[in-house]
This record gives C-alpha cells, sequence and structure tokens, in this order.
C-alpha cells in the first residue's frame, strides 16, 4: 500500500475514534451534571419563619419545636412500655433545664446521666436526682468537683469506673474526704472505647474494691452504640448483652447480691428501642432521640420525628462567583444548577445540615465560614436578605449550646424560651 493512502486511512480512523471518544465523553459529562434541587420552604418552615419575625428574632437560634418533642417523649413511653424499663435522660444531650424538665416529667424519671463537672454541678444541685456518671472523669477533677459539691453530695452520685488505676485514685482521694464512693463500673459490651474487657478484669476490679472500705460498687455501665452500625445488628445485639450478663453474673459471684438491685445501665438513642425487648440491664440511657438530629436517622428511631432546628437569617444573596477564578461560575452552574446562586448566612459552620429551602448546600471551593457561611442553590431558591434558612442539628450535645436560650415553638408561634447551661466540654 502506498504511504499517503496508509496515512489517509490511518487519519480516518484517528478522527472516528476521536470523534467517537468525544460523543463517550460528552455523554459522561450530561450524565454527570446535577439538576434543579431547589425551591420554596414547605408550609412547616414558612409557618416557623413567619413565627421568629414576629417574635423578632433576627439572629442565629436553635428552636425546639415542643409538639414535635412531646411526639418523641411519647413515643419513648410507648416504646418502654411493655419492658417497663425506666429511663436515664442524658444531660449532654438536652443541655437545658427547662428541656431536661419537660422531658424528665414526660418519662417520670429523677435518674440522670452525665457527662462533665459542668453539668454535674448543676445537677448535683437538684437533691432529688438520682446521678450516674457516663465517662469516667480525671481523678484532678473529681477532687475538685467532691470538694465543691461537699462529701455528702458526691456521696450520693454514682461516679464510673473503667480501670483499676483510676479506682485506686478514687478510692484515695475519697478515703482523704471520708466519704463513701459510689463505683459503677463501666464495661466494655463491644464499643472498644475503653471499659472492662472481660469477665476476669472485671472481677479483680471488683475483688479490689472489696478491699477499700469506702468503697461499694453500684453497678455496671454498658454502651452499646457500635450496634446498629454492624453489618448484622442482630448479632451485634447478641453479643454484647452475652457480654453484660456475664458482668452481670461477676457482680452476683463477688459481691453475694442479686445484680438486679444494682444499676445495670444499658442502651442510649440509638438501641434503646432494642432493649425493650430483652436486655441483661435494668434502664436505659436516652437523650437525642427526644430531638432527633440528623445522625439519629435509624430505623431504630423511626417513631421519632425531628424536633430541633437552627434558623439563621440571609445577609446576602447573589450570583455565585469564585474568588480569583471567576471564570469556572459558568462551568460551575453547567455541572450542577444548585451552584447558580451564592447566599451568605448569619454565623455558620455549625455540625448541621442544611434541609430549607431545599436544594441548599455548602461549597467546598469556596470553604467554611463560621461569621459569614456561604451556601449555593439554583434559581429556584427565591431567598433574599432577611429570609431565614434552617439546618437540622448533626448531633445536640455539640450544637445546643452555641446559640443561648433555645426558642421554643408551637407550630404557629414562638412562645417562650428555655436557657441552656453555660458552655462546657
Amino acid at each position: 500500500m502506498a504511504e499517503p493512502e496508509r496515512k489517509r486511512r490511518w487519519t480516518r480512523r484517528a478522527a472516528i475514534v476521536g470523534g467517537g471518544l468525544a460523543v463517550v465523553g460528552g455523554a459522561a459529562v450530561l450524565a454527570s451534571r446535577k439538576g434543579d434541587k431547589g425551591g420554596a420552604h414547605d408550609r412547616y418552615f414558612a409557618n416557623l419563619s413567619a413565627a421568629l419575625r414576629r417574635a423578632g428574632i433576627a439572629h442565629p437560634v436553635l428552636v425546639v419545636d415542643r409538639a414535635r418533642l412531646d411526639r418523641n417523649i411519647a413515643a419513648a413511653r410507648t416504646t418502654l412500655a411493655p419492658s417497663r424499663l425506666p429511663l436515664r435522660v442524658v444531660v449532654k444531650s438536652l443541655p437545658a433545664a427547662g428541656l431536661i424538665d419537660h422531658v424528665a416529667r414526660g418519662l417520670a424519671t429523677s435518674r440522670f446521666m452525665v457527662f462533665n463537672g459542668a453539668m454535674l454541678e448543676a445537677m448535683a444541685a437538684r437533691p432529688e436526682a438520682d446521678l450516674l456518671l457516663g465517662k469516667p472523669l480525671p481523678a484532678a477533677e473529681f477532687a475538685g468537683l467532691v470538694d465543691r459539691l461537699g462529701a455528702e453530695t458526691a456521696s450520693r452520685i454514682q461516679w464510673l469506673i473503667d480501670t483499676p488505676g483510676r479506682l485506686k485514685q478514687y478510692a484515695a482521694i475519697a478515703a482523704a474526704r471520708t466519704m463513701p464512693l459510689r463505683a459503677n463500673m463501666e464495661i466494655d459490651v463491644g464499643l472498644h472505647r475503653g471499659g472492662f474487657a472481660d469477665g476476669k478484669a472485671l472481677a479483680e476490679a471488683v475483688d479490689l474494691a472489696r478491699t477499700l472500705p469506702q468503697v461499694a460498687v453500684s453497678g455496671l455501665m454498658g454502651y452499646d452504640a457500635h450496634v446498629p452500625k454492624m453489618s448484622d445488628p442482630d448479632e451485634a445485639y447478641a453479643a454484647s448483652q452475652k457480654l453484660y450478663r456475664a458482668a452481670a453474673a461477676v457482680l452476683r459471684e463477688k459481691l453475694g447480691v442479686d445484680p438486679g438491685t444494682l444499676t445495670l445501665n444499658g442502651a442510649g438513642s440509638p438501641t434503646y428501642a432494642r432493649h425493650a425487648q430483652g436486655t441483661a440491664a435494668n434502664e436505659v440511657s436516652v437523650g437525642s432521640a427526644f430531638v432527633k438530629p440528623v445522625d439519629f436517622d435509624l430505623p431504630s428511631l423511626a417513631r421519632h420525628v425531628p424536633a430541633s432546628f437552627i434558623a439563621t437569617p440571609v445577609i446576602k444573596a447573589g450570583r455565585m462567583e469564585l474568588p480569583g477564578n471567576e471564570w469556572l461560575t459558568g462551568p460551575l452552574t453547567f455541572m450542577d444548577a444548585n451552584a447558580a446562586r451564592a447566599f451568605f448566612i448569619y454565623g455558620g459552620h455549625w455540625l448541621a445540615t442544611p434541609v430549607s429551602p431545599p436544594g441548599l448546600q455548602f461549597s467546598n471551593l469556596y470553604g467554611r465560614s463560621s461569621n459569614q457561611e456561604m451556601l449555593t442553590g439554583s434559581t429556584s431558591v427565591a431567598l433574599k436578605p432577611d429570609d431565614h434558612v434552617f439546618f437540622r442539628p448533626n448531633q445536640s450535645e455539640a450544637v445546643f449550646l452555641q446559640f443561648g436560650d433555645i426558642a421554643l415553638f408551637d407550630g404557629e408561634a414562638i412562645t417562650g424560651s428555655w436557657p441552656v447551661f453555660p458552655a462546657s466540654a
């Protein structure tokens, strides 16, 4: 074949292949384009926005819907009714006295789980409160709390013990203050976040406690938040319960008492419904389920509804433009219709997910801000300055303390507020 003819054939083949690749590539680009997800507030958020305006609230605020909160309290009552398991309210997840009181009244409980010194001091002022620590505190903080609370009050609290070393530290501090020490033993039921890993380790700790005259073992605490995240939650729960029963048997053997007379604490919001169907524990701890942040959108909490929202005004609204790379705005908008407009809000960078109006999203290219967070949306999002954007907290304990007083919503109006505890970790 002549050389010119061969070159012409290769040129035609290259053109055909190149054209085919262009078609395929173009199809791939079109397929990866994001459609318009924008819209307006639904009736619920439109009503909440109007209520905030009437109340004169024009800054970021945490809102709790009392009707939804009551619905979640009723869901917990219904779930636990057949088992008659008492409920211990998790204070860190509901860090406002009014919120805690409302939930406690709804569940007829005076049992509370506390996770830091500041909230413990606030809750210890309630003489009727049955207090259990949800995590072990450093020995120095334990000593300071005992000194501030007084030995009589501190001796009513169940302090969490996770190692023989911590037991010895606490016991020495209590002995120096002639204070009885109620020691609740943290057991590892599969989460592997610490605590006594097996029956042998627990037995040795209980034997140690029995040599310390001022120490009384008050029970067990086993947290099983890993269960719903496992590939087989049923199997994971069964395994955690086997570990819990073995730990309870150690208390029976070593203390010579019915473990059921002690505090056998278990569960948490993700698993309390499982415990209601059968458990080695004799009480469950629940907190976040009453306000249901995003991280608790779980099948086990299907009876619960979101009851907490962050509301914040829009400060600025306009066309989305990337600083220094304005030329990317067109291609970016072409690929994602929800990047067409930019909305700068009052505050931001919370552990929260935008929920209304629909279609709002964070921009990884622009970055995050706690001063004037930018959200993008499509041209279907008609927000203007002073309109509200709504988020759902991803968690409650990490978010609720950031906004001042909680605003209470009854479905139509802001009816009051609940002051939150002072900020603490």
